[in-house]
């Protein structure tokens, strides 16, 4: 059974779980009590909700994150109400505001799974929508609501047991019997052009804002009384779904998305924060300056965002908006025209996702205002904007899955800078709306840039992010977070001057980076002293405040600069060169490629290099290798001497195919070529006495340099990355690629940690698939029916035997190499018979 056949049963099975937990829920209770309690109830759902998180494909997976994160939300609340904090009465209040934005969001998305033919999808959309829709009802008249809420999730729970009943039937019979509407792969789904792109993580995201924008928006309509902690779950549920979904569109290569996705979470923490201050009777007070600042983020964002359509760049500026409204009113999020704005949100998120998920599934396309901005900036003479191809999100040492977060990252500290500008006096610290900013922006976004930029190989820029998202929480959580207190005094000046060391050799590594690199560190080590000047009661009036704009402004350069150098090609909002080089390296700008093997560009850039002298790194059936073009001996020399190649561990000579030996195959034995034939591809290296035939292959002098002088070896690899290069360069010369003496290299990073900038290019693939040697197998005299080995390795000795019994067997039979039998009908054309395909070099 398929990985994809596996999950999708899963899902039915917990789509079904959850239905028919709500539905004995609804069916069975009454309207003194539940039937199953209310705490049992929320974790039930909890659970469901975390397996049915699990992202799948397209249209499918937008249903099952929504659906989940329905359930988290609701299971929330309900875990509340179990445990009184909410009183049974406050049941109401809480559930109907998520419940509507899902009601309206699933609707959408019934509409769109029926566009595309996905009845399945359809139906238990359209399913859960009216189960919402009726629960709702029933939580003001439980003889009607809850009946019918319990029909819905039986119509759900029907369709998601043929579904997965029949789904596992068209798996058992691999496709031969399929049941209708188990099949999700539509053809409006395939279309190539759409599979590249984030649309259903995006979606996710819209359906988020609705529920957030829905939630804010009720106290204003008067169907609830006003935001209070009942409404925490489904703020704070849309908040850590939006951080995933900020995820898996890095995963996606859009940085502009991620980076929305990023900056709308932090208004939902920030929205949940200010909700649950209501336990405490506090009324939140809202600082001007820093949701000022966010609006400006936001509206700049939204300017860049008009290269992917108009729409996006239209919908972004009505939360540049919501920040304005926010900054304008002295308690935020609890007014009026905050409330109002969310509003709007709700119509224009509802708007967006139907557009994109009909886009997304439909080969007619809603028009989006795509290309305009193209257009508009091929007539600036002044612009020439950047081609958004793989290139831009090239990674900057090894392989990576992740777009670059600089940009979300540098806008985080911005927030971050100018919310601790917030003046709290003699209010408590808890009652002014700066924790969520610094804690969420500052710290939380700050470590989720740093692990993008540690898996993209950047390790300097997830240093920097990881250290100071940790110095924003600390801080935050200790100053805004209640904790500050009476604790002043050396012992908090101690944890920060250990942060200021750490940020003393961060500033000094910058200095090898670039300007703008150098000024960001060196402005944080400034906030660095106001806090620990504060910590010892001898802060000087304003440098607090003076320190963080300064690092503010840095801030928004560096993000500027990012948004702006990722858009357009020429001209660029320079950041500066290294102020300091060591050993002519400077910034990493002598770093050479380090692409991705699993991508044909990246093979084919790898044998250009080659091709035109180069050596590089390469993954193997086993461990990284060091690899030279046998057609240029410049290389081959060069890669013998970069190895410090020892005499007893010579460089040895690797085909893609059998067929690459046709030129000298008249000059070896047939019994050789034959076990040529049925051991390779494979983890076998093999010795072969060395002859006039290796002239065939280009090396010329280099020719000393590979096997000894009696004997040479001999591999076809069982990997499709060296094969596929090796078709592109011809036979290469290859050795391992580590000093000898030391360890085998068995990641694509250690390939330049250990052979420096001697390597002319890397081609990633991650760890080694394993990390035993090939097998080196001796046959010099396999003439005589005997071979030895030098090596046991990857290839056990007994399968090597098996194999050449196997072919002794034949030749003593009088079969021979169906691959050959043209020898017998035309000896006298075999220095004729070259393929062109397999780039085998020539004399």
């Amino acid at each position: 059974m398929s990985e994809s056949g596996s999950l999708n049963i899963i899902l039915a099975l917990f789509y079904s779980t959850g239905s028919l937990l709500l539905l004995v829920n609804n069916y069975a209770g009454s309207p003194e009590s539940d039937f199953i309690p209310h705490t049992a109830l929320g974790i039930l759902l909890l659970f469901v909700a975390a397996i049915l998180a699990y992202p799948h494909a397209r249209l499918f997976s937008t249903l099952c994150l929504t659906i989940s994160a329905l359930w988290c939300g609701s299971g929330l609340v309900y875990v509340l109400v179990g445990q009184e904090v909410l009183q049974l009465t406050e049941m109401r209040s809480s559930l109907v505001p998520g419940l509507a934005a899902f009601t309206l969001a699933l609707f959408i998305l019934g509409i769109v799974a029926l566009v595309a033919k996905t009845a399945v999808l359809c139906l238990i959309a359209v399913g859960i929508s009216l189960a919402c829709a009726h629960q709702i009802a029933g939580l003001s008249a439980l003889s009607f609501g809850q009946s019918a809420a319990a029909a819905s999730y039986l119509l759900v729970s029907l369709v998601c047991v043929y579904f997965g009943v029949g789904h596992l039937i068209s798996v058992i019979t691999a496709g031969k019997v399929e049941p209708p509407g188990t099949n999700l792969k539509t053809k409006a789904e395939m279309k190539p052009e759409q599979s590249r792109g984030c649309d259903d993580a995006f979606s996710v995201g819209l359906v988020m804002n609705l529920l957030s924008a829905s939630v804010l928006a009720c106290p204003l309509l008067s169907v609830v009384p006003r935001l209070s902690v009942g409404h925490v779950p489904w703020l704070w549920t849309a908040g850590f779904f939006q951080l995933g979904v900020c995820i898996l569109i890095y995963r996606a290569m859009d940085t502009l998305a991620a980076t929305f996705c990023g900056f709308t979470a932090v208004l939902k923490f920030a929205e949940g924060y200010c909700a649950l201050l209501s336990v405490y009777s506090i009324q939140p007070v809202s600082p001007v300056p820093f949701p000022a600042v966010f609006s400006v983020l936001f509206f700049i964002l939204a300017l860049f965002s008009c290269q992917k359509s108009l729409l996006d760049g239209l919908y972004q500026f009505f939360f540049a908006a919501y920040c304005i409204s926010i900054a304008a009113q002295p308690q935020g999020f609890v007014q009026g025209g905050t409330q109002g704005v969310q509003a709007a949100i709700f119509v224009a998120s509802a708007g967006m996702l139907l557009i994109t998920t009909f886009n997304m599934v439909s080969n007619k396309m809603i028009p989006t205002g795509r290309n305009y901005f193209q257009a508009f900036v091929a007539r600036m003479q002044c612009l020439s904007l950047r081609a958004n191809d793989t290139v831009l999100h090239a990674p900057h040492l090894g392989y990576s899955k992740y777009a670059d977060a600089e940009v979300l990252g540098h806008a985080c500290s911005v927030l971050a800078a100018f919310a601790t500008t917030a003046t709290v006096g003699d209010r408590n610290p808890l009652t002014v709306l700066v924790l969520p900013w610094v804690v969420m922006a500052g710290g939380a976004l700050q470590l989720l840039c740093g692990s993008v930029a540690f898996a993209r190989g950047k390790t300097f820029e997830s240093t920097v992010f990881i250290l100071y998202g940790n110095m924003w929480t600390v801080w935050g959580l200790t100053r805004y977070g209640g904790l500050y207190g009476e604790t002043r005094g050396f012992n908090i000046a101690v944890g920060i001057i250990s942060f200021m060391l750490f940020n003393c050799l961060v500033t000094a590594a910058a200095l090898f980076v670039n300007v703008a690199w150098f000024a960001y560190s060196l402005s944080f080590q400034l906030i660095l002293i106001s806090f620990m000047l504060d910590a010892v009661g001898a802060l000087p009036y304003g440098y607090d405040i003076g320190a963080t704009v300064i690092f503010g402004l840095v801030s928004f350069y560096c993000f500027l600069a990012n948004i702006f150098n990722s858009t357009f090609q020429t001209p660029h909002i320079p950041l500066g060169k290294p102020l300091a080089r060591l050993s002519g390296v400077g910034g990493g700008a002598g770093i050479c490629p380090h692409v991705p093997a699993r991508s044909s560009r990246s093979v084919q850039q790898i044998s250009e290099i080659m091709k035109n002298g180069g050596i590089c790194g390469m993954p193997t059936d086993t461990v990284y290798v060091l690899v030279a073009a046998c057609n240029r001996p410049d290389a081959v020399i060069k890669a013998y001497k970069v190895k410090k190649q020892a005499e007893d561990r010579p460089m040895s000579l690797w085909i893609s195919s059998i067929k690459q030996l046709e030129p000298v195959r008249h000059l070896l034995s047939p019994l050789l070529l034959d076990f040529m034939e049925a051991a390779w591809p494979s983890s076998i290296s093999m010795v072969v006495p060395r002859g006039p035939w290796m002239e065939t292959f280009g090396l010329g002098d280099a020719a000393k340099y590979i096997g000894t002088p009696q004997s040479i070896a001999i591999r076809n690899p069982d990997c499709s990355v060296a094969t596929h290069l090796i078709n592109l360069v011809g036979p290469i010369a290859v050795t391992s690629a580590n000093p000898t003496g030391e360890a085998d290299t068995t990641h694509h990073n250690q390939v330049y940690a250990k052979l420096g900038e001697k390597v002319d290019g890397v081609l990633c693939d991650g760890p080694s698939p394993e990390n035993i040697a090939s097998t080196v197998v001796d046959c010099t005299k396999i003439e005589s029916g005997h071979i030895g080995f030098f090596r046991v390795g990857l290839i056990p000795k007994s399968k090597v035997l098996e194999i050449f019994e196997e072919v002794q067997k034949r030749h003593s039979q009088g079969r021979i190499n169906h691959g050959f039998e043209y020898d017998l009908f035309l000896p006298d054309m075999g220095n004729d018979r070259t393929s062109g395909e397999d780039n085998t070099a020539r004399l």
